[in-house]
């Protein structure tokens, strides 16, 4: 009954931790993918300087800092197991560097990258860290539940951060566009000092999450300390067609700030009402990140491969028309790709990596990604301007391609909770 008692309040204490989280991810996404919404549009201003390529480029190069650098820093974070310094760090460079993106000068686009790209390395730095400390409490609540509400939490935050610069640039009617996305950008530092705030209270009430989770792991329907031997997951075919298959996925997937450019240009929405499209990418993204991570639990990766399906036509959908409709319903389908790809991937590494490594998991995992989706960004903004069917139907190939690795992966391990946790 004792025991019945204390997992009731660690669950208990779980949730809450995941929902304080989840409110930190919500008040972090309203202000940089508040900031992302406009950071296209803002950076090809004939104020600014900066054209599609480097639009795109730029991206391409903020994932592979905030993803690749994830291998240096999950590894740091896994030594020194300083989670909450790691992911106050990070998030205390974001409240820096996206109202100093009001500070931009005339054809500064050069300054405006570089604290993009630094806003990508916070990320860089806190991403490992803090999925490590929510992954502890996962445990208890399900690996995609989790995930899946956390993502939903931090995507509901995206949605809301354009809706809210959608709003200041309306009372902004009149103003050249380069002083009102300069004045965007220095409201955002309300909820990015929000953010800080209840992230130090999480931290006060939760200083350490870890305890949330037992020394144990679950191989093959049986229970096995940790100290136990198990096979490595780099020499496990299941693992490396996983790994494929993501980097594929990454490859082909067009950034939103290319897509904001290219519906700038056919003027199929006034400029003010830009954001609006991005709101409507993140509020699809959190629908399906909540939908795909229950999934999980159940169907295991077999969730990535119905993600895959449903978005892989978002380019021929958004690209090769200038209909309206068809194009946000290309915007929904992107936004459900996002909303997969984020929460499973996340559910995955706390599935396969053990306690005491899993800050490396997530290090290894979202390098891999991050890496061959700076590729993607930089071949992708080439071909924007250089073979226009390549850069629709090359998009929407390597996604379909992804699905072969995907399945290889659940052939060579029909059950994911079969797989053994790293060491």
């Amino acid at each position: 009954m004792e025991n019945d008692e204390e997992r009731k309040h660690i669950l208990k204490n779980s949730i809450i931790f995941i929902v304080l989280m989840g409110l930190v991810s919500a008040l972090s996404d309203f202000t940089h993918e508040g900031a992302k919404s406009i950071y296209g549009n803002f950076l090809v201003l004939p104020e600014i300087g900066a054209n599609s390529f480097v639009v795109s480029l730029v991206s391409g190069l903020g994932e592979l800092l905030g993803c690749g650098l994830i291998l240096v820093t999950g590894a740091i974070a896994n030594k020194t197991k300083k989670y909450w310094l790691m992911t106050i760090i990070g998030y205390s460079i974001d409240i820096i560097v996206i109202p100093a993106l009001a500070l931009t000068f005339k054809n500064g686009w050069i300054y405006a990258c570089s604290l993009i790209l630094l806003e990508r390395i916070g990320r860089s730095i806190r991403k490992p860290a803090k999925s490590t400390l929510v992954s502890f409490a996962s445990k208890n609540a399900g690996e995609g539940k989790t995930f899946g509400w956390l993502e939903f939490l931090d995507q509901i935050g995206a949605f809301l951060g354009p809706l809210f610069l959608t709003f200041i640039l309306l009372t902004q009617q009149g103003k050249a566009l380069y002083d009102s996305y300069r004045f965007c950008f220095l409201m955002l530092i309300i909820p990015g000092i929000l953010t800080l705030l209840l992230l130090f209270f999480a931290k006060f009430k939760f200083p350490h999450p870890e305890n949330f989770e037992e020394e144990r792991v679950v191989t093959n329907d049986k229970e096995e300390t940790t100290k136990e031997k198990s096979k490595a997951i780099l020499s496990s075919k299941d693992f490396i067609f996983y790994i494929i298959a993501i980097c594929l996925v990454a490859l082909g997937f067009i950034d939103f700030p290319l897509i904001e450019v290219y519906l700038q240009s056919i003027k199929v929405v006034d400029d003010n009402y830009l954001p609006l499209l991005y709101s409507l990418a993140m509020l699809s993204d959190a629908i399906a990140a909540l939908a795909f991570g229950y999934a999980y639990d159940k169907i295991k990766i077999w969730t990535l491969v119905i993600a895959t399906i449903l978005s892989a036509a978002f380019p021929i959908l958004i690209f090769s028309t200038t209909n309206f409709t068809l194009i946000i319903i290309g915007i929904i389908l992107w936004g459900i790709g996002m909303g997969a790809e984020e929460s499973i991937l996340k559910s995955a590494v706390a599935t396969l990596v053990s306690k005491n490594n899993r800050s490396l998991g997530y290090g290894i995992f979202e390098g891999f990604f991050g890496l061959f989706w700076f590729f993607g960004s930089a071949l992708f903004g080439y071909l924007y301007s250089a073979n226009w069917n390549l850069f629709i139907y090359l998009s929407f190939g390597l996604q379909i391609l992804s699905l072969v690795f995907f399945v290889l992966s659940i052939k060579a391990k029909k059950n994911m909770n079969n797989i053994k946790v790293i060491k």
